[in-house]
């Protein structure tokens, strides 16, 4: 994906986010009903709460999703049987 930025980078893309929205891509996914998403334009980091909507990604939540995507992960490898 190509992009061109200016001098003014943050400021303008800030701007178009204010003014039509972000527009969020997930970066990461944790769990079948739990992402990570990240605004293509300004970079906001955002990932879906308890109640299902968005909220503000900090390192507490880093930390949960992390945790949450092992015991995920330990849970369906456990559950799948290994064809040999």
């Amino acid at each position: 994906m190509n992009r061109s930025t200016t001098h003014h980078g943050k400021k303008f893309s800030s701007f178009f986010c204010n003014l039509f929205g972000h527009h969020y891509i997930v970066s990461k996914k944790v769990t079948q009903h739990i992402k990570e998403y990240k605004c293509s334009h300004c970079q906001k980091q955002v990932t879906t709460d308890v109640s299902g909507k968005l909220s503000e990604l900090t390192p507490q939540m880093q930390e949960i999703n992390s945790t949450l995507e092992d015991m995920y992960r330990k849970r369906h490898n456990r559950q799948v049987p290994q064809v040999a």
